[in-house]
């Protein structure tokens, strides 16, 4: 498989000194990984979280889809990907508005679904996400400070795939039938750490997941946030940590400064999206809260969720679903 990553924005794939000095093939694969993850268990599978105590394989040798094509203890990942441009480097971080070619070479057989999978993660990625580090920073409108680098976009990227005769329309179920086959190891997504502490990460799931085009939340004074607004912490600077109220929706959005975030957000090209809990916090709440920040926001038409994601990305365009 072929592509040709472009930048929108700087991006950052990581390096020893807290700097990118070049295009770190780990650094993409890493994040790709993680959006895989999230189709697999958005069709109803289980992917284990490979930084976890919970990881694969299990204590009968089993790993779930994910593992079988990104690896795992005592089973390889079937690829390499490959870098085919040398990227420039600006600020500390990959360019903005440069084309990548990248390739990915087979190292053993790769089944005809998890190649479907893998391209639909690439579009995942380009059309409704972004890649690599520092995407959690979020945006200012302050003038003096929106240049300043945690306010910042990063990972940003369209991805130009192979030709469609390759990578056709393809039924869905099909690949949800893959993802779901007993071959693979089943689990809740959850798990207890030596410490006893409970670990839920089911929620990275495309059955969880919302998208919104051409807005995003930021800070606009010392005072207003609307990003803090929606996933519920004080606005005012001083107070920005601060939960408004003390209720497990607040907690489960706004998280500990330890949890990765649930709401991602960013200026230019404008896109917001995150995941929802359904048991705290569901699409319409979720949208309620974006309402209240945008006046002229129309949640029913520009909220998209990661179940209609799911049928766009196995599309061929042009094409039937």
């Amino acid at each position: 498989m072929d592509i040709v990553l472009k930048t929108l924005t700087p991006l950052w794939t990581g390096g020893t000194d807290q700097t990118t000095d070049r295009l770190h093939e780990t650094g993409l694969i890493g994040s790709l990984r993680w959006w895989y993850e999230a189709i697999v268990r958005g069709l109803g599978g289980y992917a284990c979280d490979p930084t976890s105590d919970d990881r694969c394989p299990d204590k009968d040798g089993n790993h779930c889809a994910a593992c079988e094509l990104f690896g795992c203890t005592g089973w390889a990942r079937k690829f390499r990907l490959q870098i085919l441009t040398t990227p420039l480097i600006e600020n500390k971080a990959i360019a903005a508005r440069q084309s990548l070619e990248i390739t990915i070479i087979p190292l053993r057989n790769i089944e005809a679904e998890e190649w479907y999978l893998l391209n639909a993660t690439f579009r995942l990625i380009s059309e409704y996400g972004a890649i690599g580090g520092k995407t959690i920073f979020k945006p200012s409108d302050e003038q003096n400070r929106q240049h300043e680098f945690h306010h910042l976009d990063f990972g940003l990227v369209t991805i130009q795939l192979p030709d469609e005769n390759l990578y056709p329309a393809t039924d869905l179920e099909k690949i949800r039938e893959y993802v779901i086959s007993k071959q693979w190891r089943s689990g809740t997504h959850k798990y207890r750490d030596k410490e006893g502490k409970e670990h839920d990460y089911s929620w990275v799931s495309l059955q969880n997941y919302w998208f919104v085009k051409k807005w995003y939340l930021a800070r606009r004074d010392e005072n207003v946030s609307t990003f803090n607004q929606v996933i519920g912490r004080k606005q005012p600077k001083h107070q920005a940590q601060q939960l408004v109220q003390n209720n497990s929706i607040d907690k489960w959005l706004a998280g500990s400064q330890q949890e990765s975030k649930k709401v991602f957000s960013f200026r230019n090209p404008a896109r917001t999206f995150g995941f929802v809990n359904p048991s705290l916090i569901d699409f319409a709440e979720m949208k309620e809260r974006l309402n209240q920040v945008w006046s002229d926001f129309d949640s029913n038409k520009e909220f998209i969720t990661g179940e209609q994601i799911l049928k766009d990305i196995f599309k061929a365009r042009g094409g039937a679903a």
